[in-house]
């Protein structure tokens, strides 16, 4: 399940990628467009900034903007940024591998086997997926 702040960070990439290109939106304007707290805003835009997702202008008519082209932003990279790891299980993420502590046979585990599959086909779609793909349909 995603966590609100991974859909509002969503919402803001997406209404940023239907921005003109490079031209700074105001946080205040992503807010009241898609509904969210402007403060809790703040804090996702700061992490997508800090991320190399956005950069930011500051002053009049300042604002964020998508660093690069949506279309070379894939959506696993969103997801791991905002969310954490993408597999349901630590054993079987990735990037965040944890051996689970009542396990004693990974290789034997059928829970385990099953959330290797399940990582995998999401996988295929959110690394084939980008946010062009989600923002322009």
């Amino acid at each position: 399940m995603l966590s609100k702040k991974t859909k509002y960070g969503i919402k803001a990439l997406i209404y940023l990628a239907n921005s003109p290109e490079n031209e700074p939106v105001s946080i205040l304007d992503i807010s009241t467009s898609e509904d969210i707290s402007r403060k809790f805003l703040e804090s996702i835009l700061l992490l997508l900034r800090k991320t190399g997702f956005l950069s930011a202008k500051k002053g009049k008519g300042g604002g964020y903007y998508l660093r690069k082209n949506p279309q070379e932003i894939p959506m696993a990279a969103i997801i791991r940024i905002l969310e954490g790891p993408i597999a349901l299980l630590p054993c079987v993420s990735l990037n965040f591998y944890e051996k689970c502590a009542d396990c004693s046979n990974e290789k034997e585990c059928k829970i385990h086997n099953l959330m290797i599959e399940v990582r995998d086909s999401a996988l295929k779609v959110l690394e084939n997926r980008t946010l062009a793909d989600i923002a322009y349909k």
